[in-house]
């Protein structure tokens, strides 16, 4: 993080910084980005929160979860988040506790407006590069080289700047 500050990401409009649970990467947010809010990904805690659980109680915790990111206002995800505990902190506490440590980053996307929520409360953005460089790559087995390797990766993400560069992204513009 600080090596792509000092690169000229000096984050003076940065409002939100949306990351998986990388204790390391969250740390270094309010040393390099102070200003920048943290938005931990609903996605990855998702996981992290159903493979707990009994197979018997899946469908029900995943529903209680979901109703906490899915809530009309911040007010309603922490009322949803206190029903979410009371039911289940007696058969998965430690699961419980941790949802109740990560829920203010949890629920920072509610800071911005509506119809930005659902892009903001995940990395799935990013992740779709990540998915697109691992399709490309695996089928290779091998590589003559590093270069070779970093050659594959840079057309992938010059494709994916060319096709963002000319693509509004309405949803993003529209908050403005």
């Amino acid at each position: 993080m600080q090596d792509l500050y000092r690169r000229g990401l000096e984050g003076k409009h940065l409002a939100l910084i949306v990351t998986d649970g990388c204790p390391g990467l969250a740390a270094a947010i309010p040393t390099v980005y102070p200003r920048a809010r943290h938005q931990r990904c609903w996605v990855h805690k998702m996981r992290n929160i159903l493979e707990k659980v009994r197979k018997s109680d899946y469908e029900e915790v995943k529903a209680g979860a979901q109703a906490i990111y899915l809530a009309e206002g911040r007010g309603q995800a922490e009322a949803a988040f206190r029903r979410f505990r009371a039911r289940w902190r007696p058969d998965y506490g430690s699961m419980v506790r941790r949802l109740e440590r990560d829920l203010p980053e949890l629920l920072s996307f509610f800071a911005f407006p509506r119809h930005l929520w659902r892009k903001l409360r995940t990395t799935n953005v990013i992740e779709r590069c990540f998915v697109e460089v691992r399709r490309r790559t695996r089928p290779m087995v091998c590589f003559v080289n590093v270069e070779s390797v970093d050659r594959i990766i840079y057309s992938i993400f010059q494709r994916f700047n060319l096709e963002w560069k000319t693509r509004t992204l309405s949803v993003f513009t529209q908050a403005a």
